[in-house]
Order: structure tokens, then sequence, then C-alpha cells
């Protein structure tokens, strides 16, 4: 089966291009230049970017075996070049060498042969099936069409001998539901949809000849923890250190149910990515007969101390003494004791630098040493969990409660568990916008509107951002010459008055920095309500033939947003803690209805289920009473105001880990993501007329209100 990168249609193996969308399925596409590039390829033959979809793969099992370990040839592939920004590419006078016996995955370093007790060997990939369902994957819909990250697996026997991977007792593996795969994946599938932004994505998997071997995204390339710590350019606040430091014991939490708490203590292990959070490059179990305890962890926080010219914070000082004496005991004493050191840092509001931005900071000789491929094929997906504080902007991170075993399902609510409480600041806004007439339509009624104001502070040590910025979007009814008029009628409404009541004080004065209360946001409608009613009146329209829009209206004071709307244009928003939410409710008899009781199925088989209640123009004020919700950005965000054109079907539910995850990273093209949710639509949906604006949030904690 052969999945389209572009729309996820499933088609079969003899297809080469997608029978749903027409994309190509026998090349990749560069994402530099967007020239098709064969599979087989590492980089593009027209701009020397990398093209091809490459793995890090992890051989594990016994010493002999690993070095008996069968290619699909004899010929070895060229060793990687002392360049560490270069790749490994077999020369036309060598035949390639594959990891499988299928030949997907070609080898493109020499296979390392195991010294000693080393059991484990691990080698980057270039798979020449990219478009190919992994066993894996194949494995997961076989059983229940889960998502990967979803995947629960069953505990299995240990593997013979004394690798690493066959460390995990039987007795302390949780037991989740039946499904074949390596040992040494399972902690990968078990943890991958809770922590997927601490732990790399397993793409595939399987045992062979006694090995097992799994296939990681390569984080190789992402900065190392020790290397921002030691550079004494980079402004490293005692918050932020002491930030990493509660991401460290919340992985320590639950990594100790997997006997995977070594994954902590090597430092090459530990990366930070680009949203400055703590991640893994891979898992490391734990040894035999060698238990690890919170001391360990302490250890190597004052290695990091020791090795570096930064000066600790008497608390964390006094901290890092008690755990090392073992006066900390449990991961709740340690939790709790960061916690009490983050509300003294806030409370005696120390003299502290900004957030550095680390956006900037180029990997040292030391962190690239490993890396074959250039930094653009290292995917970075993780960040701490977050969730929404209930009054101030502020960053509660959630930890899992030590006694739960680690059940893959990422669906519990951690709302109510211990957080440590740092403050947020905006430190970058884009956005995006575009709409388009559709498959079946003659004209476009929907309408768009962007205002922003922004201000930058820019330093050495990182950026703040300022921002006020409004976005409005309309879906117009009433016929030709109607519903565009209504629209953009509305759109231009809403600029006025907000420019006027909220975008017009300099940013300088206190009242800029608030954004309008719910009495402003109703005025606001219902003077654009009033603007369309009345040319309804004037020019004597009546039934059908009296034009209306629907509204959805965004306003976005730094941390802070707030949304109007009115029918059934929608507000999105993704993060990688909660992932996709809508957060209006349409205004529509199926909704009316389920929300006096009546049960979904039975309310949507009504004929005029989706029929709108509200709409801005055909009826007065009295009959509009827009919906309006505030919400904060604690955590790194893409909002999605959206026509139903793109919203019909379940679109986006159904699409969402192909066309909206992806833009919440800052490597992704906003203007291209939009335009691709357009294509999307008009492939599947096509009816009505399409828009949709994108909105991506960065925020990181602020240090600079402490002083």
């Amino acid at each position: 089966m052969l999945v389209c990168p572009q729309c996820q249609f499933e088609n079969p193996n003899t297809n080469k291009f997608c029978q749903e969308c027409g994309t190509s399925l026998t090349q990749n596409t560069c994402l530099e230049c967007s020239s098709l590039v064969p599979f087989d390829a590492v980089q593009c033959q027209e701009c020397g970017e990398i093209a091809g979809v490459i793995w890090w793969a992890l051989v594990a099992g016994e010493s002999r075996r690993a070095a008996e370990l069968p290619l699909a040839t004899a010929k070895p592939a060229v060793e990687a070049s002392a360049d560490p920004s270069a790749v490994a590419v077999s020369p036309s006078d060598q035949a390639p060498t594959y990891l499988d016996r299928h030949q997907r995955y070609r080898l493109l370093e020499k296979l390392p042969s195991p010294e000693g007790e080393n059991l484990e060997m691990h080698v980057r990939v270039l798979d020449c099936q990219p478009f190919q369902m992994s066993l894996l994957e194949a494995l997961a819909k076989q059983e229940s069409d889960t998502p990967l990250g979803q995947l629960k697996v069953e505990s299995q026997p240990e593997l013979e001998g004394d690798s690493e991977s066959a460390a995990i007792p039987g007795d302390r593996m949780p037991s989740v539901q039946v499904m074949a795969v390596p040992t040494i994946a399972q902690p990968y599938l078990a943890l991958g949809s809770k922590f997927h932004q601490a732990l790399p994505v397993i793409h595939d998997a399987w045992q062979q000849d006694g090995q097992q071997i799994i296939l990681l995204e390569d984080r190789a390339l992402l900065p190392r923890l020790i290397d921002l710590w030691l550079d004494d350019e980079l402004t490293l606040p005692p918050l932020q250190l002491l930030h990493w430091l509660y991401e460290t014991v919340e992985l320590w939490s639950t990594l100790d149910a997997w006997q995977a708490c070594r994954s902590l203590l090597e430092i090459d292990n530990l990366r930070v990515d680009e949203d400055q959070a703590i991640c893994l490059q891979r898992l490391h179990f734990n040894l035999p007969d060698a238990p690890l305890t919170l001391q360990d962890l302490g250890q190597l926080w004052q290695t990091l101390f020791a090795q570096s010219q930064r000066t600790q914070i008497g608390a964390i000082y006094v901290l890092l003494a008690d755990l090392d004496a073992g006066k900390l005991e449990t991961v709740a004493d340690l939790r709790s004791r960061i916690e009490e050191i983050a509300h003294e840092l806030q409370a005696n509001q120390p003299e502290t630098e900004m957030m550095p931005d680390l956006e900037r900071f180029e990997p040292s000789d030391a962190s690239m040493s490993n890396a074959a491929i250039d930094s653009e094929l290292s995917p970075t997906s993780s960040t701490a969990d977050l969730s929404p504080s209930n009054a101030s902007t502020r960053l509660e991170i959630p930890i899992p409660e030590p006694t739960l075993p680690p059940d893959g399902d990422g669906d519990g609510d951690n709302d109510d568990l211990p957080t440590v409480v740092l403050p947020m600041q905006l430190f970058n806004l884009e956005d995006a916008g575009r709409t388009d007439i559709g498959r079946q339509r003659d004209h476009n009624e929907d309408y768009f509107g962007i205002e922003t104001q922004t201000a930058k502070l820019e330093s050495p040590s990182g950026k703040t951002v300022h921002a006020r910025n409004l976005y409005i979007l309309c879906d117009g009814m009433g016929g030709h010459a109607g519903g565009e008029v209504a629209s953009a009628l509305a759109v231009d409404t809403l600029r006025r008055y907000f420019k006027e009541k909220w975008q017009s004080a300099p940013f300088s004065e206190s009242s800029a920095n608030k954004l309008p209360g719910p009495d402003v946001l109703i005025d606001a409608v219902q003077l654009a309500n009033k603007a369309i009613y009345d040319v309804n009146q004037q020019n004597a329209r009546s039934g059908s033939g009296r034009m209306g829009t629907t509204l959805v209206v965004l306003l976005i004071q730094d941390t802070e947003a707030a949304v109007a709307h009115v029918g059934d244009s929608r507000l999105y928003r993704y993060t990688r803690k909660r992932g996709l939410e809508q957060i209006t409710i349409d205004h529509e008899v199926g909704q009316r209805e389920i929300q006096r009781g009546v049960d979904p199925d039975i309310a949507y088989a009504r004929p005029d289920a989706y029929q709108l209640t509200q709409a801005l123009g055909p009826r007065d004020e009295h009959f509009i009473k827009p919906d309006i919700q505030y919400v904060e950005l604690n955590e790194d965000t893409l909002l999605l105001l959206c026509s139903d054109g793109l919203t019909d079907n379940d679109l986006l539910e159904t699409h969402w880990r192909t066309h909206v995850e992806p833009l919440l990273s800052s490597q992704a093209n906003l203007e291209q993501g939009v335009s691709q949710l357009i294509e999307l639509a008009n492939q599947f949906n096509g009816h009505d007329n399409i828009t949709a604006i994108a909105i991506r949030a960065k925020v990181r904690p602020n240090l600079d209100h402490l002083r």
C-alpha cells in the first residue's frame, strides 16, 4: 500500500501517481526547490539540498550475531565523510548495501562492528520506499487503524544474552494489548503519543536473524544540552536552567517504569529542540544489576555545573547537596523543592537576563561529530507538556504521577497534577491567509482581513515581540452580488472599529496592553450586523434575497487572545499537548438540538440540521448573540480560522497530522501550509468557497518581567 504524502490516500503498490490527487508516488519532492528527486537519491540534483528520507537505525542483539548480520549485498557502503554536513553516498562503481533483505533501507554509513560487550550498533539509512507503509504501520492498521504513536504493545519475553535491550525486567513491563513488535520498540510505542515531544518518532521495527532493529527519527543534529550549558556567550538565566532540570525530573518518573532512566544520564543523549525543551536522541535501558536513583540524576546536574563557569544560585546548590545526601528520596520531594525555588526566584525578583535565542545557536564540532546529513533533515517535534493557567499568562508543566504505569494512550487529564509556574512571553508571531473559489462555485463569497501591529525588542540574549493583531474571516450568503458584499462589508466595518477602539493607542500606554472586554466585542459584532442589515432594508431585500455572512474574529494581544463568532465559520487551536481542538461551536440547528440534550445522531438526522441559527445581516441586533471566548497562549500554538469549505466532512479532524501538526514547527512555511490546506479542501470537498487564516505563536518563559 502506497500512502500519498499529499492527501494520505492509500494507493495500490502498482500506482505511479496518487489516484486521488495525482501526486507522484515514485519520487520525493525537494523541500528547497520543489524538484522531483528519485527515492534512491540522497540529494536534489537541482539545488544540492537533502531530499531523501533518512532514518537512524539501531541494531541490538548478541555480539556474535550482530557481527554476522546479513545484508542485502556483500559490498559495504562508503564510510561517512569527515565533513559532518555531508552525506555518505555509495559511488556508482559500488553496489549499494541495504540493512534489510527487501532492499528498502540503504546504508549511508559503514555498519560498525560491535566491540567487546557493546551489543548495539547504530547507522543512518536512506528509505528507498518512503511512501510504502512500514511493517509497524501496516501492523497497526491491520489491528485497529490505530495511529503509530498510539500503537499498544504486549509484554514479550526477554532476549537471550546480556544486551541492553534485554535488561527490562518482565515484572516491570507494563501489560497492554497484544501487538507483536520487538521488545526494544515497545517503550517508544507505549510512550509515543504522550511524550512525543521528548522521544524520537519510531518509523519501523523488526527482528532479523536474532537481531532487533528499529528505525527512529534522527535527532543527532539538535543542539546538545551540554553544548548550550558550556557556551559562555549564551546567557542562560537561572529560571531557564531550573526549567531544564524540572523537565528531566518529569521524564525520570516516566522512564523509571520502563527501566530506561539511563537515557537521562548519558550527556550526549540530552538534546534541546527548537522550542528549548529537553528531548532525547534515543532510549538507553538500565544495565543489569545496576539500579539507578535520583542521586545519579543529581550527580549529572553537578557535572553540568562543574564543567561550566556558571554560578549556581544558593537554592540550587542546596538542592543538589540535599539530593546527594539522600534527603530528597522521591520524585515528589524533588518536584516540590524545584517549585519552591521557582516561586522564590519570582518573589525575590532577581536581576535576570532575557531568555536566550537558541534558534541562533550553532552546534559545536562536538555536537556535529556524529552527523552525516544536513541539519534540515533533523525533525523537531518535542516540547514540554503545557496547560493553561487559570489567571495570568504562565507556563504550567504537568507531571505524571510516578505510581502510574505508562499506558501510551495520552488521554489522561493532567490539570490537577503538581506544577512549576513560569511566566511566558511572545517571541514570534507569524500569519498567512488565503481564499479560493472552490471547484463548483462561479464566484467567491468568502472574505478575510488581517491587521497586524507588532513591536520587536531584540538584544544579543533574545527577542521579545509585542503584538496587537486582528484576524477576520467571513463566509457570505445571499446569491450573486450579495454574499460577497456582506462578507466584505463586515470585514471592513470590524477593521475600522478595532483600529479606533484598540489598535490606535501606542504600545507604551498601559491601556494598549489589554484586550477589549466582552462588551466591546459584542458592540463590534452588532455594528457589523447593522451595516449589512441597513443595506438589506434600503434595497428592500426579502427572504432568501437578504444578504448575510458568518463571522469569526480573533484578536491577539501578546500571549492573550479573544474570539467572537456568529454562524459556522470556525476557530481551531493546535498545540502539542492537546492536539487539534475546535474552539468555536457552530450556530446551526443540529448543535442547538444537542445543547438541548438531544442525541447527536438524532439531532443531525434532521433535514435542517445544518441550517444556520445566526448570521450577520438578515435580522436586526435583537437576534444576534455572538459567542465570546478568551484564551491564553501558554504554549506554542497554531490557530486556524476557517470557512466551512475547509471544515466540512471533518476534513481537518481527518488530516490534521499531515496538514496541521507540521505547521507548528518554525521551519514550516505558513504560506505554503495554507495553500496545501486549500488544495486538500478542493480534493475532498470543493463544493464551496474555501478560506483559511493560519497564525503561529511561539512563546518562551518570560524572565524580563521579574526585574
